[in-house]
């Protein structure tokens, strides 16, 4: 398999996930090293070949991951057990294990994903379809959630703007808005009005198109549970978590700053660029420090970082911006 480093998005092992997650939640083990944590090439027709029930079966045919095994980095990745049963999915419950207890029969086959608006190539395309024509990359990100908890996830995906540059976007083409599906039947909260429905996120184009935006199909080179998000979702890694949509069934370009759920349910507390940045606390918490999840609840907290630690590859995008205003 082919490995290829990125450059820019180290990730201190001091600053995320413990091995103690691993091994011993009582004991918190700290390390200075620095790792280059890289990118992993996945068979696709392996992956799409994965049975109906994913209960982190592993994709047949797909070998683990060596690089899972180092010893530092396996210090640093969250618990496989951790990242599917606390999980913010609304769709399932507004308790972090209800996507688990209340997702085991949401079905994800067949789906179809739309890509439509301010293109040239639209279509509508089975999952299969849409990703046939790359091979999956498996990145390790950090992830950042807006309630002061972060971890960091192997996930398998695709980077977002081979999408769309495949759907050729008109130069009108200035933001991208995704949405769910909208079934109540499979959604039970979607008969309710905490949110609007079906659930929506936006990006701006750049945003976008930025190689480390990533449409995710896996993680630990696994097929995504259903709680996390199966069948595709976004990562945005220097974003707050909720900007990563779930389920994702439409992406279509605007040329207007579309609304997204969060935004229009509480637009003082989840603004729309709702980049990371610890200076601006949420108006019920502070944003200053974060807690790895799996650490245990009087673990010491840890310092969040500007764009979660990405700031070297995208802090130019907003250089013309006030970042009290980003966030």
């Amino acid at each position: 398999m082919l490995i290829r480093r990125h450059n820019g998005f180290d990730i201190k092992a001091s600053e995320i996930t413990p091995e103690a997650i691993y091994q011993d939640r009582r004991r918190f083990l700290q390390t200075a090293s620095q790792l280059a944590l890289g990118s992993l090439f996945l068979p696709l027709d392996e992956v799409l070949a994965a049975p109906e029930k994913y209960n982190y079966a592993n994709i047949p045919g797909i070998k683990p991951n060596p690089r899972y095994q180092d010893k530092d980095l396996k210090k640093i990745i969250t618990s496989p057990e951790d990242f599917s049963s606390y999980n913010n999915f609304y769709e399932f419950g507004m308790d972090k294990d209800d996507p688990k207890d209340n997702s085991k029969k949401f079905k994800t086959k067949p789906w179809t994903i739309k890509v439509h608006g301010l293109v040239s190539k639209p279509a509508d395309y089975q999952l299969e379809d849409f990703l046939k024509p790359y091979e999956l990359e498996d990145r390790i990100y950090r992830f950042r959630c807006v309630e002061a908890w972060s971890m960091v996830v192997p996930w398998v995906g695709v980077p977002l703007h081979r999408i769309l540059s495949r759907a050729q976007p008109t130069s009108a083409a200035k933001y991208v808005l995704f949405k769910t599906l909208q079934d109540p039947d499979q959604f039970p909260m979607q008969k309710t009005k905490i949110l609007t429905w079906p659930y929506q996120e936006g990006l701006r184009l750049d945003e976008a198109m930025h190689d480390l935006t990533l449409l995710t199909v896996g993680a630990y080179g696994k097929v995504l549970p259903n709680q996390n998000g199966a069948p595709l979702r976004l990562i945005v890694p220097w974003k707050y978590g909720y900007k990563s949509i779930k389920s994702i069934v439409s992406i279509e370009l605007v040329s207007a700053q579309p609304k997204t759920a969060w935004e229009m349910s509480a637009p003082d507390e989840y603004p729309f660029y709702s980049n990371v940045n610890p200076e601006v606390p949420h108006p019920r918490w502070s944003q200053k420090t974060e807690r790895v999840l799996g650490s245990g609840f009087f673990k010491a907290k840890q310092k969040t970082l500007m764009y979660n630690g990405y700031a070297d590859a995208v802090a130019s995008m907003y250089s013309k911006f006030d970042n009290k205003k980003l966030y």
